[in-house]
């Protein structure tokens, strides 16, 4: 397909991107919008640096690739690089989603959806101000290598996001719902699972007090459980921040003991979801990474640049947001493994303390702070009433020890709007989730 220039490693990352985007504000359609869009991104490696360069003009790779060449000084022994040495040769198409391409769906049929779920937000004249976004996505991506790498995969996305706001002696009440799928077909039928949610966001809004400030048990839903390994614990383990860093990396030795014996957390590009990378943009194949096992630090997550750096094993974690951006060390789907309790019988264990149902924001490294959207006072074992939280706080490796329930439930959730943002590269779809569990001595203001 292309001739790679000896001497170098080089690899050619090829996208090619169907994506729709409609809003409709209190009724009134503002943005209806489709663009396809194609792209390429050549990496070419001497061994002593990176040569880049991204173009949409597919005609003129191969101009480019020799264009990189020049800059670069060639090494003849490029192959036994221990950065070149990493990188996984595959060979394979993987089209999941070829036969229900959602770039093949009219757009009166997605205008259409997305009217049918205004018809939601009408219905309840409580809500002051609202917004229903529809977005899908569906990239198709070609990876070859100058090592034999040559793999094509596609990953896509269709989405009903409702936005709402809710007023109440002038506080404002932030709702959501993300109605995420991988086909389009399957967006519809969840009427009746938005009314419930804008019911319950009425109920908390009208009766939530605030909570008094103090040291609490907090039992965390899944979605929250999910940006608690994500802030927490996930960015931790993406190694481009210890390479290079000796402190670092003796206080994040594999085998560490880091959290509770009951605590697994997990990052894999291989489940379906918002998560969803089989291949990274190097071409390596997904991997299922405890990051933690039982307790333990397991592993971290790696590029083939800090896999040789740190003499680890590749993990499938080099991402870029698209062909305009060289990729670097990110996560995929993080979570929390399910455990053997249930929701109710972590909850029954509390005397007093508060349930955490959903969250505005979370940020994290050392300490880390969650602002919930909902949460709930727990007495003598039951939900009580609903109660305002800014902020929960704890720091990280010592709020990890103090999980001492997991629950058997486990949802693996995925975002319509927004992603991960890392360096100058924002927005990136991940995934996140896990069980309920329950968590001792956090700070709640």
């Amino acid at each position: 397909m292309y001739q790679f220039p000896k001497g170098f490693y080089t690899d050619v990352r090829e996208e090619t991107v169907s994506a729709t985007s409609i809003t409709i504000e209190n009724g009134t359609l503002k943005e209806n919008k489709t663009k396809k869009e194609q792209g390429v991104i050549i990496r070419l490696y001497d061994g002593r640096r990176w040569y880049i360069s991204s173009t949409t003009e597919l005609a003129k790779v191969q101009d480019e690739i020799d264009s990189l060449a020049r800059m670069a000084i060639p090494c003849p022994d490029i192959e036994n690089n221990p950065i070149v040495q990493k990188y996984e040769v595959n060979k394979e198409t993987l089209l999941r989603y070829t036969d229900c391409d959602v770039s093949s769906i009219s757009n009166l049929q997605k205008l259409a959806m997305a009217e049918g779920y205004c018809n939601c937000l009408k219905a309840h004249p409580e809500l002051q101000q609202w917004k229903l976004y529809y977005v899908d996505n569906h990239t198709r991506k070609h990876i070859v290598s100058s090592k034999g790498c040559d793999v094509t995969f596609d990953t896509q996305n269709c989405c009903v996001a409702p936005r709402y706001i809710l007023m109440k002696d002038d506080k404002p009440f932030y709702g959501r719902k993300d109605i995420y799928q991988m086909k389009f077909e399957e967006l519809s039928g969840h009427e009746k699972e938005l009314h419930d949610q804008i019911k319950e966001d009425i109920y908390y809004h009208e009766n939530a007090v605030p909570a008094e400030p103090g040291e609490y048990t907090c039992i965390f839903s899944p979605a929250v459980t999910g940006v608690f390994a994500h802030e927490s614990f996930g960015h931790k383990s993406e190694s481009d921040f210890m390479v290079g860093d000796e402190n670092m990396k003796r206080e994040w030795a594999i085998g560490t003991r880091v959290g509770a014996g009951l605590l697994n957390i997990i990052d894999t590009g291989m489940e379906e979801g918002s998560g969803y990378v089989p291949f990274d943009d190097e071409g390596t194949r997904a991997k299922k990474t405890y990051l933690i096992r039982d307790g333990i630090l397991s592993g971290r997550l790696h590029s083939a640049m800090t896999a040789a750096a740190l003499e680890e094993s590749l993990t499938g974690n080099a991402r870029a947001i698209n062909f305009q951006f060289e990729p670097i060390v990110r996560m995929t789907a993080t979570y929390v493994a399910a455990g053997d309790s249930t929701k109710e019988e972590l909850i029954a264990g509390v005397k007093e303390g508060i349930y955490i149902d959903d969250y505005n924001h979370g940020s994290g490294m050392s300490t880390f702070t969650i602002a919930p959207n909902k949460a709930y006072m727990i007495r003598d074992g039951r939900l009580a009433e609903p109660v305002r939280i800014s902020v929960i706080t704890g720091n990280v490796m010592h709020t990890l020890h103090e999980i001492d329930g997991v629950s058997k439930e486990f949802e693996l959730c995925s975002f319509a709007l927004g992603g991960c943002g890392k360096m100058e590269q924002f927005p990136l779809r991940v995934g996140m989730g896990g069980p309920y569990i329950r968590v001792n001595h956090l700070t709640v203001q």
